[in-house]
């Protein structure tokens, strides 16, 4: 038998083993038959997640750690190039929840070393892994792409893309490993894209295909991925307040415009990172279990169509 093939007995999900157990019957039709638990209670419940690009005091990663502590998970670990907040807001967390573990490490989400190294640190902690959100990123050069030169392309590349594939491969060869609190392979690798990856004019060209190549491997590798039971999807936002977009609503608030951003949009408003990390956890619990392979455009509605400038039709 091909080692493939060998891989993926060993990495069958509970569903492909026991099936999706029967709810019985009320009187004559069948109870809802489910796969994830109550959505009322703690939707992360137990969980250890990995979130890269937390440092930002306004970015997604910080927002979607809070989210996660606050349903439930059993350990985070926030992770960052950068180290300027991320103490503060292990000390915030810890605070607020103070039955989550919380552990914070520096370092460049596309050095392969050093982010196997945490993930490695997580199983010998934890003996598990089940959510990797692999969400920092750079927003590469504003110049036009006649101006970018080739290691700038480069560079936009290696830490939006390559950083996106390494968390895929390592966080998912962990998600394999079982044990008496996980008895079968499982867990949600999520990326971070753009609706830059999806349609033009949403970002620069280095920008752009770094996000198309996030969305693309979230397809490839569900698919490599078959049987197992670990999904990966890719998140799209749209204009998100953000570190990262911080500049652009600083200048629209001095000039008295900020009512225009995202007016393309059928919101007509900007996102706060809040509003996406509900979306990281949806897809980081259970209540996701057949999302998978996808691109989530989270946009205000901007990707559903062709954008004009309201009562200019024509």
């Amino acid at each position: 038998m091909a080692s493939t093939a060998r891989q993926r007995l060993k990495a069958l999900s509970q569903q492909l083993v026991e099936g999706i157990p029967d709810a019985g019957t009320f009187e004559d039709i069948p109870k809802i038959r489910q796969v994830a638990g109550d959505s009322v209670g703690p939707r992360v419940k137990d969980k250890v997640a990995i979130i890269t690009g937390t440092n930002s005091p306004l970015g997604i990663g910080r927002a979607t750690a809070h989210q996660y502590a606050r349903n439930g998970a059993k350990a985070l670990y926030i992770c960052d190039f950068a180290s300027t907040h991320l103490n503060t807001h292990a000390r915030e967390l810890k605070t607020l929840y103070p039955k989550v573990e919380v552990h914070v490490r520096t370092f460049d989400a596309a050095n392969e070393s050093a982010l196997k190294a945490v993930i490695d640190e997580a199983l010998s902690t934890y003996g598990r892994l089940d959510i990797f959100f692999a969400n920092a990123g750079i927003s590469g050069s504003n110049a036009p792409f006649t101006e970018v030169s080739g290691e700038e392309f480069a560079e936009t590349l290696r830490i939006n893309t390559v950083g996106v594939f390494l968390a895929a491969k390592h966080a998912s060869l962990a998600m394999r490993k079982t044990g008496e609190e996980k008895k079968y392979p499982s867990g949600s690798i999520i990326a971070t894209a753009s609706v830059a990856g999806l349609r033009s004019n949403a970002g620069s060209t280095d920008y752009s295909a770094s996000k198309a190549a996030v969305v693309s491997i979230a397809q490839t590798v569900a698919f490599q991925l078959a049987g197992t039971g670990i999904r990966i999807n890719a998140i799209c936002p749209g204009v998100v307040e953000t570190g990262m977009t911080a500049p652009m609503y600083e200048a629209a608030r001095a000039r008295g415009t900020e009512r225009k951003i995202g007016q393309l949009n059928p919101l007509q408003r900007g996102a706060v990172a809040d509003e996406i990390a509900r979306v990281a956890l949806f897809l980081g619990s259970d209540e996701s279990s057949y999302v998978n392979g996808q691109a989530w455009a989270v946009c205000g509605g901007l990707s559903a169509g062709h954008p004009v400038v309201p009562g200019k039709l024509a």
